[in-house]
């Protein structure tokens, strides 16, 4: 209080403690491998880039690399965007030969993503697996350094349910050209669901970035959940519940 009993100008614009709500408390989620083992991961309470939630990309990416094992076995894979990282400590756990996740280099979130691969480190089979920040259309150098040959780039990218940021088409694009092993063998693996259907063909106009970058583009499948992530959302529920699978290659010639 002042000499005349009045607040100080300070106090007066300054909220109470209990002003705010608090931050919704970090979750846990389960996956189950063919092999009945459960992965747990841990999600943060909230994150404005939405890493507080399991997309179903992550989580049909993750089945899809447990049931074909062949597609990472002894290969260097990348995951970006990769939130609590599943499909990434699937690879893991199924004989990738390097694994390194990465996400926004978000204080709270890379946390955690380094705590679900801890975690992941020590279950049996577990391969070299590694957390890191990245900032798309930045250098990779960093996480290029994981790799026993840096400038040869990675065998596999990850990204799961990442289309839906149109802003960033072009410098996601960047990143897989940086990151990518120039190989005919070689794979992007873009899965994604478009939770917004009215907003279907921005999240496609991707892939056409993506051939202008050099990349060939092939659908190879579709999934149908049994529910929406989203219950409140409007548009189409089917495509709400469908988990569209594409596969990035070079192009001839590139």
């Amino acid at each position: 209080m002042s000499d005349d009993g009045s607040a100080p100008l300070d106090d007066l614009f300054t909220e109470p403690s209990d002003y705010y709500p608090p931050p919704p408390p970090p979750t846990q989620a389960t996956h189950t491998l063919l092999d009945g083992r459960e992965i747990k991961v841990s999600l943060v309470g909230h994150n404005p880039l939405w890493g507080h939630h399991l997309w179903n990309a992550g989580r049909v990416l993750a089945t899809h690399f447990d049931t074909y094992p062949d597609l990472i076995r002894n290969k260097s894979v990348l995951e970006l965007g990769a939130a609590a990282g599943l499909p990434s400590l699937v690879c893991a756990l199924r004989g990738a030969q390097v694994v390194v996740a990465t996400d926004y280099p978000d204080t709270d979130l890379i946390a955690n993503l380094a705590a679900n691969v801890e975690r992941v480190r020590s279950m049996d089979g577990c391969g070299a697996v590694e957390a890191e920040g990245l900032l798309w259309g930045a250098s990779p150098e960093s996480v290029l350094s994981h790799l026993p040959k840096p400038a040869v780039g990675f065998d596999v990218l990850v990204l799961a349910d990442l289309l839906f940021n149109h802003s960033e088409h072009a410098k996601l694009v960047l990143t897989l050209q940086q990151t990518l092993r120039k190989s005919p063998h070689a794979r992007a693996y873009v899965y994604f669901t478009p939770y917004r259907p009215w907003l279907l063909e921005k999240d496609l106009a991707f892939f056409d970035v993506a051939r202008e970058g050099g990349f060939r583009v092939e659908k190879v499948s579709e999934t149908v959940m049994e529910r929406v992530m989203f219950e409140e959302d409007r548009g189409d529920e089917l495509l709400r519940r469908t988990v569209f699978g594409y596969e990035l290659a070079w192009a001839e010639g590139v």
